[in-house]
């Protein structure tokens, strides 16, 4: 169990989302899967976009998941896979979605993860994303990965 408590960052705009969502990119190896928690508008969309276009390029077309609750995309370092579950009817469809082997062999951003249930990932890093004035907040909990925790000790949002 992870003994430290989240790492709070204020994201002041989007470009500072962007630089938290790049630093996460170039640690991100395959069996990673970053839950992405906060409402509708809090920055997980923004946050998966700067993170697919930091591994994958800038011009990467990143649509929203929304609709097709899993976007996939080949990367030669890992392949991602891009979730929003928020329209997921029960936890026994993520199987469905193949998302339970992906936890295991591919980086996994995932939105709503609350859906999860009981086949949320153990090991899983968790940022919770919440509006704090013209910015955000994002908590940032390692768990099982607090070895991570000094990449980002000093990010300068």
């Amino acid at each position: 169990m992870n003994s430290h408590p989240p790492l709070t960052l204020f994201l002041p705009d989007d470009t500072a989302t962007d630089r938290l969502a790049r630093r996460f990119a170039t640690l991100a190896q395959p069996g990673m899967t970053l839950l992405l928690e906060g409402g509708i508008g809090a920055g997980k969309t923004h946050f998966s976009r700067a993170f697919i276009r930091q591994r994958l390029g800038a011009e990467v077309d990143v649509p929203s998941p929304t609709y097709t609750l899993v976007q996939t995309y080949e990367d030669p370092r890992g392949d991602i896979w891009h979730a929003d579950l928020y329209r997921l009817g029960h936890p026994d469809e993520v199987a469905e979605l193949g998302l339970i082997s992906a936890f295991e062999t591919a980086i996994c951003l995932v939105e709503w993860p609350d859906r999860l249930g009981d086949q949320t990932p153990p090991d899983a890093l968790r940022i919770a994303f919440r509006p704090e004035g013209e910015g955000r907040l994002a908590m940032l909990d390692f768990g099982k990965r607090d070895d991570l925790r000094g990449a980002f000790m000093a990010l300068d949002a």
